[in-house]
């Protein structure tokens, strides 16, 4: 079980274990808002709910631009695991202009790809190859993208991550 943690402003800040968010409240350095019903943690002396979500005590300010780092994985789950250029699924990513015509490795200039286009496409552009990019490659957005850990999130977490959107 995960919880969600949020500054005194309810900016979402990150995603922790329920123990970690239990050490957190029971230090008092954090508040219970949403916990998990007939779920309890027991110890020797008492139960306690278990933390869906919490808040923190003091304002931790969160920056006004996050920066989210380009990855394969991300590029991927981005463009929904489909190709750019044929609409299969996609495995692999490609640069829509080539690093070696300077290409960036940016969330701009990268898409997901299947093996068979990226290999058809090598060092050209999908210009040259008369190929028609399906999706617009642009940076993520959203605090399912800037909160590490908010991409499998519990249903109870969706008002929190909505007021960072």
């Amino acid at each position: 079980m995960r919880t969600l943690v949020l500054n005194a402003g309810y900016e979402p800040l990150a995603v922790v274990s329920f123990r970690r968010a239990l050490v957190l409240v029971m230090n008092e350095k954090a508040t219970v808002i949403e916990h998990v019903e007939g779920d309890p943690v027991r110890a020797a002396h008492a139960a306690y709910d278990r933390p869906a979500v919490i808040v923190l005590t003091r304002y931790v300010r969160v920056p006004d631009a996050r920066h989210v780092p380009v990855t394969r994985r991300g590029v991927l789950r981005r463009d929904g695991f489909r190709c750019a250029y044929c609409g299969t699924t996609a495995g692999t990513v490609d640069h829509v202009v080539p690093r070696s015509r300077g290409g960036a490795h940016s969330w701009e200039n990268l898409v997901a790809c299947c093996q068979r286009c990226n290999n058809a496409k090598g060092a050209r552009t999908p210009q040259e190859m008369s190929w028609v990019l399906h999706v617009a490659p642009h940076p993520p957005r959203g605090a399912h993208w800037t909160v590490r850990g908010a991409d499998r999130a519990d249903p109870c977490w969706e008002p929190y991550l909505a007021l960072a959107a």
